[in-house]
C-alpha cells in the first residue's frame, strides 16, 4: 500500500489492528452509554465515579497471560531469519513486563497497594505497545516503551472514567487505542539500524531510522502521518456505521 511505500511501518499491528478497535471501542461505548451504577451524579453536579470490578482475578490473569503467549506468535510470525525472531521475541518479552512493574509502582505508590487488575491491563498495553516496532527496536527501547506503555494505561483509565464519563469496562480504549498510537509513534522514535533483520527504507531506497538513533525526523514525520491516516479512516468507517 501507499503508506508501506512511503516508509510507514507497522510491523505487527499497533495501528492497524490496535488503535483501529481501539477508536471503534470508544465509538461504541459513547454510543451504548455507561452500565447502571457506574456514574452518579451528586447535587451539586459532580459526576462520581464508581468502580464495578471484575468476579474474578484469577481467570482474569490466566486469560491476560495465554494473550501474553500468543503474542509471539503473533508477533514472530512475519519474521524472515533466526536472528530477527530471536530480537522479536527479547522485545515482546520486555516492553509487558517492564510495563507490569511500571504500573505496579505507579498504583501502588498512588493508592498504597498495586491494583491488579491494572498491572494485567499493563501487561497488554506493553504488547500493544511493543507491536509496531518490535523488530525494529533494542532491548534499550523496548524497555522505554514499555515504562510508557505501564502510565499511559493508568492516565487512559483515568481520562475515560474523569473526563469523558465514557464507561469502558475491560479498558479497551486505554490499552488498545491509546497504545496503539503510542507504539506507531514509536516506531519513529526507536527504530534502530542496527538490530538483526532492520529493512527500513523510504521510497527511493534512504534507510530509515528512529529519532534516538541518528534518523532525524523522516521516520517519525511517517509513523504521524500513518497514524493520522488509519485512525480518519477508522473514524469516518465507524460515523458511516
Amino acid at each position: 500500500g501507499w503508506l508501506s511505500k512511503w516508509g510507514f511501518h507497522d510491523f505487527a499491528g499497533s495501528a492497524h489492528i490496535h488503535m483501529v478497535g481501539g477508536i471503534a471501542a470508544l465509538v461504541g461505548a459513547a454510543i451504548l452509554g455507561p452500565r447502571i451504577g457506574k456514574f452518579h451524579k451528586t447535587k451539586d453536579g459532580e459526576i462520581k465515579v464508581n468502580a464495578i470490578p471484575g468476579h474474578n482475578l484469577t481467570i482474569g490473569a490466566l486469560g491476560c497471560f495465554i494473550l501474553w503467549f500468543g503474542w509471539y506468535g503473533f508477533n514472530g510470525a512475519a519474521c524472515t531469519s533466526i536472528d530477527q525472531l530471536g530480537s522479536v521475541f527479547l522485545t515482546t518479552t520486555v516492553a509487558p513486563a517492564i510495563a507490569t512493574v511500571t504500573c505496579m509502582i505507579f498504583t501502588w505508590v498512588k493508592y498504597g497497594k498495586p491494583d491488579v487488575s491494572m498491572c494485567l491491563n499493563a501487561s497488554l498495553a506493553g504488547l500493544v505497545g511493543i507491536t509496531a516496532p518490535c523488530d525494529v527496536t533494542d532491548c534499550l527501547g523496548a524497555s522505554i516503551i514499555g515504562i510508557v506503555s505501564g502510565l499511559l494505561v493508568c492516565f487512559g483509565v483515568w481520562f475515560l472514567d474523569y473526563k469523558l464519563h465514557i464507561d469502558d469496562p475491560v479498558g479497551a480504549v486505554a490499552v488498545h487505542m491509546m497504545n496503539g498510537i503510542w507504539g506507531t509513534i514509536a516506531v519513529g522514535l526507536f527504530a534502530n539500524p542496527d538490530v538483526p533483520g532492520y529493512s527500513l527504507v523510504d521510497q527511493d531506497g534512504k534507510q530509515l531510522a528512529g529519532v534516538f538513533y541518528g534518523g532525524g525526523a523522516d521516520l517519525l514525520i511517517r509513523q504521524l502521518g500513518g497514524f493520522a491516516a488509519i485512525a480518519s479512516f477508522t473514524a469516518v468507517s465507524m460515523a458511516i456505521v
